[in-house]
């Protein structure tokens, strides 16, 4: 097979007629899923290649295959989205949900024609920033773990909050055999703070409150990386602009060059 070519004169996610890529990558440059998420619809037997099902990760494809994803056709994104929405409490970050809740994707699609998935995610009943995009490629790059990025939340809480909790916080606390610490912990009012995460693990922020007896009234995502959430209304949708995108891939690769 002949190996995928560098070639500036390509639009947006295509390949030179004839060059092959891995399948999990022309899924994402679909925009079906990231390439991680891609590898596991690919292992479930969901993509069919030229009518036959294919469960090898290895496989690989070109613009001339026929590509299907639950028996529906796809085909490389002509044009690559990078879109901010402020979701809603009571939306679920996923593709599809089995359980028939509100998805945020589906407040994207009156907008744009593309196939968007979410990069990374917020719970049900969290609010603020959640990025979309067809580009596989700048979905992995900032959600791999040494992107390092930045993710700042403002919550409302029910009780009083004190600068030991949020020493504490800063220093690492342990809740059911799990370690939570974030980058910075500030109070804005005696109920309301602002705090910084990088790793973000599910539910942190919510899991540390409960550990101390504290509970989460509202909980908003306002930054993620150099991308603000500002005064976007929530449901809203923006794309980010070309500075942005730069931005947010050039925090990932600083923090590359930082570890070396």
């Amino acid at each position: 097979m002949k190996m995928m070519k560098n070639d500036s004169n390509l639009p947006a996610n295509k390949t030179a007629e004839g060059d092959s890529i891995r399948l999990q990558a022309y899924l994402a440059h679909c925009g079906v899923a990231s390439r991680r998420a891609s590898e596991k619809i690919i292992l479930d037997g969901r993509v069919e290649v030229n009518g036959q099902i294919v469960t090898e990760l290895g496989t690989k494809v070109t613009d001339s295959d026929e590509v299907k994803v639950d028996g529906k056709k796809i085909q490389l994104e002509s044009v690559k989205r990078y879109v901010l929405l402020n979701k809603p409490a009571g939306f679920v970050c996923s593709s599809a949900d089995e359980k028939g809740r509100a998805v945020a994707a589906d407040l994207l699609k009156e907008k744009y024609t593309e196939r968007l998935y979410n990069v990374g995610r917020l719970d049900m009943y969290s609010k603020g920033m959640i990025l979309f995009t067809n580009d596989g490629d700048f979905a992995a790059k900032l959600s791999h773990p040494s992107s390092q990025i930045e993710k700042e939340y403002v919550v409302e809480t029910s009780q009083d909050i004190s600068e030991e909790f949020c020493r504490n916080f800063e220093g690492g606390i342990r809740v059911e055999g799990k370690f939570y610490k974030c980058v910075s912990c500030k109070i804005l009012k005696p109920r309301k703070i602002a705090i910084i995460l990088i790793e973000g693990k599910n539910r942190e922020i919510r899991n540390v409150l409960e550990s101390q007896n504290i509970g989460t009234k509202s909980l908003v995502r306002v930054r993620i990386g150099s991308v603000e959430l500002g005064d976007l209304r929530p449901g809203d949708s923006r794309d980010l602009s070309p500075a942005e995108v730069k931005s947010l891939l050039a925090l990932c690769e600083d923090d590359k060059k930082e570890k070396w």
